[in-house]
């Protein structure tokens, strides 16, 4: 599936149409793909106040191959040494005023940027602050941030991680991942990190190699992307879906090499045979993604019981069940265990004739957030993908004119493929992301829709 529009629009005729006829044309994303740089081109690295992480960002860029350019360098450089990449350490901001070098470092380079480039700022958490004024400084960077990527054109993309001090071992995964094509639908999003034992030395290419990962709705449209990335860097997938699917399924397996377990997830048993298959078939689990969702939509007050109740079955009730038997059952959920939740955008904006769909979206949200310190004791962790609109089989079928505005409205005015959430998915549940804990992750090319 893709954007027939964007394509379309990159075409020759359709370049040349929609130019002729005034109308908006798309970048093509720079998506990742195996034995891809980091960066197309250098990137600039300032500091507005303190800079603590300024070293630190350094030295992981270089370790990826990335020439590193100073904001004045970069003033003066000619067009072959235009950034693909800005990035400001705004940690140690002790009022408003020093915003102001925000903005005198973003505004020159920001200008010069390579199309499809990654602006990535990183701060101090808000909630840390000494005073108000550090508190409102901190705060302010999110205004700009989010401002910052509904300002940018030509695939750019701009983002913001907050790290608080004690921090900073986590930085290096989420800076490769914003940076990377792999985040190429991941726009206007804030992080925030934690202190964690981040392992060394992992495979960049197969970051889950030696794996067994879980990926529940995995027999068509984002679960069977998702079964795909995963098996891509190195997982063995245990690929799960109803019965009524299972010929989809054991094709989906087969392609990638994994393993086909049919399963309703909302059967009394389901969390049980799970267990029990994980245990004697791969000897537990290192990665739960839980991907399988329905939509039953009708207006509140025309919606029956039975529509509620399902939706709140699969897309909520499963994963608490699911979930809390993994953490229960011994030995199962291994050491440094990546548990990933699907929620939707729609369950941070709500969404006309979605209120049950709505609500068990926003639930998995709050599940992922209170179990977070229970995941973080263990080493292990739990965090949420929200997508916004994504080009799938299901979204071919909605009338044309709700599908283009709902593909328009965000920043990079195109709908999302399935691999920009199954990249996320990925990311998140690799072993250097150890810091990403009790976080939300929206996958909309910043949807004018919700925050």
């Amino acid at each position: 599936m893709s954007d027939w529009y964007t394509s379309f629009a990159n075409s020759g005729v359709g370049s040349t149409l929609v130019k002729q006829l005034g109308l908006p044309r798309p970048a093509v994303l720079r998506r990742y793909e195996p034995g891809q740089q980091l960066l197309p081109g250098p990137a600039v690295v300032g500091s507005a106040g303190e800079g603590r992480l300024r070293a630190t960002l350094t030295a992981v860029l270089r370790d990826a191959g990335v020439a590193v350019l100073s904001p004045a360098a970069a003033d003066g450089a000619g067009d072959g040494e235009r950034p693909a990449a800005v990035v400001l350490d705004a940690t140690g901001l002790t009022g408003p005023a020093q915003l102001a070098a925000a903005h005198d470092l973003l505004a020159p380079a920001v200008k010069r940027l390579r199309p499809t480039g990654r602006v990535l700022v990183l701060a101090d958490p808000p909630a840390t602050a000494d005073s108000p004024a550090q508190a409102a400084a901190r705060q302010a960077l999110e205004g700009l941030v989010r401002s910052l990527a509904k300002e940018l054109r030509a695939g750019s993309t701009a983002n913001l991680v907050f790290v608080p001090e004690g921090a900073e071992a986590s930085l290096a995964s989420p800076v490769r991942f914003f940076l990377s094509g792999r985040s190429a639908y991941v726009d206007g999003q804030v992080l925030t990190l934690s202190a964690a034992d981040v392992p060394a030395g992992e495979d960049a290419e197969r970051p889950l190699a030696g794996k067994v990962a879980v990926v529940t709705g995995a027999a068509r449209g984002i679960g069977a992307s998702i079964a795909r990335v995963m098996a891509r860097d190195g997982a063995h997938v245990v690929a799960v879906d109803v019965p009524a699917a299972g010929e989809s399924l054991a094709a989906v397996a087969n392609e990638i090499g994994g393993t086909a377990f049919q399963l309703d997830i909302t059967a009394p048993d389901a969390a049980a045979r799970l267990v029990t298959h994980l245990r004697e078939r791969h000897g537990g689990v290192d990665v739960v993604v839980h991907n399988a969702g329905i939509t039953r939509d009708k207006l509140l007050v025309n919606m029956d019981a039975a529509r509620w109740n399902g939706v709140m079955a699969v897309n909520l009730q499963a994963q608490l069940d699911l979930t809390r038997a993994l953490l229960d059952a011994d030995g199962v959920l291994r050491p440094g265990a990546r548990v990933v939740c699907v929620s939707s955008q729609s369950g941070i904006a709500g969404n006309r004739g979605q209120s049950n769909y709505a609500a068990s979206k926003a639930g998995v949200i709050g599940m992922v957030r209170a179990w977070a310190p229970e995941f973080a004791e263990r080493g292990a962790t739990v965090n949420a993908v929200a997508p916004g609109f994504i080009v799938t089989e299901m979204t071919a079928t909605m009338p044309l004119g709700t599908r283009e505005v709902g593909a328009r409205i965000n920043s990079l005015q195109q709908g999302g493929l399935p691999v920009d959430v199954a990249e996320t998915i990925a990311w998140l549940s690799s072993p250097t992301a150890a810091g990403v804990n009790g976080q939300v992750v929206r996958v909309c090319g910043q949807s004018m829709l919700g925050a």
